[in-house]
Formats: C-alpha cells, structure tokens, sequence
C-alpha cells in the first residue's frame, strides 16, 4: 500500500510558518492575534489529516477495513503504536493533542489558545515525524 503525505507535509509547513509569525508579531497586536487565530485554525487539519493517514496505514497490517473504519481516533493511535509507527510517549502526547483539538468545540477563548500554542513545538515535531515515519514505510515512490 502506498501512501501520499504530500498534503499533510504541507499543511505541517503552514503551521510552522503560522507561528513563526505569531511570534515574530508585536505582542498584543492585532497582527499577533491574527497568527494565534492561524495556529489554532492550523493545529485541526495537522492533527486531523495525521489520524486519517495512520488509519489508512494501520489497514496495512491486516485485519478487516471495515474494523479499522470504525476505530475511534485514539484507538488509531493506539494500533499504530502496536505496529511501531508510534511509541508510547508519541501515543499519549497524541492523546494530549486530540483532546485540545476536541475543546476547540466548547471553548474558542484566550486560554484555549494559549494552551494550544504551548503545544505547538511538540506537536509539530510529532507531526513531522509522523509524516516521516509514513512517507518512509507507505511512501508513494515518488521523486
């Protein structure tokens, strides 16, 4: 099976640049809270499109699709850590990230924001792991 981390590589980059100007911005501009507002909107689709292509891998190991389909976001994560796609510490700081991302629905305040942006170098050198991680073991053999 092959897999394309194209997108989520790119959106991996996006962030990066999201809060590099965050936090190049003057503190408590408008400019700043326009890249906070980027880094939070950013963090989803990393987060959300990095459980769709560990899914897809999981899939890889055998097993029904169907299952697999059915499988909650975390349990995802617990499966990839099953196949060495991930180990234990990555799993939970997943668990960590995944419930940010589910506050996100109840709470769009300045705490929420500044909970997520704390979580930002962590989550994106995870991120970027994991897309290494995937590309290495599913890439598309592309050049």
């Amino acid at each position: 099976m092959k897999l394309n981390t194209d997108h989520l590589l790119r959106c991996v980059h996006t962030l990066e640049s999201s809060l590099a100007l965050y936090n190049g911005a003057a503190p408590d501009s408008i400019d700043q809270e326009v890249f906070r507002n980027a880094v939070v909107k950013g963090f989803e689709p990393v987060l959300e499109i990095s459980g769709k292509l560990l899914r897809k891998a999981i899939k890889a190991y055998g097993g029904s699709p169907k299952a697999v389909d059915e499988l909650f976001y975390k349990d995802v994560l617990r499966h990839a850590g099953k196949h060495g796609l991930m180990d234990p510490a990555e799993i939970e700081r997943w668990f960590v990230y995944r419930d940010n991302r589910n506050n996100t629905a109840h709470d769009y305040g300045e705490g929420f924001a500044r909970l997520t942006l704390a979580l930002m170098p962590a989550f994106l050198d995870d991120a970027r792991r994991i897309e290494s991680v995937l590309r290495d073991k599913f890439g598309d053999d592309r050049a």
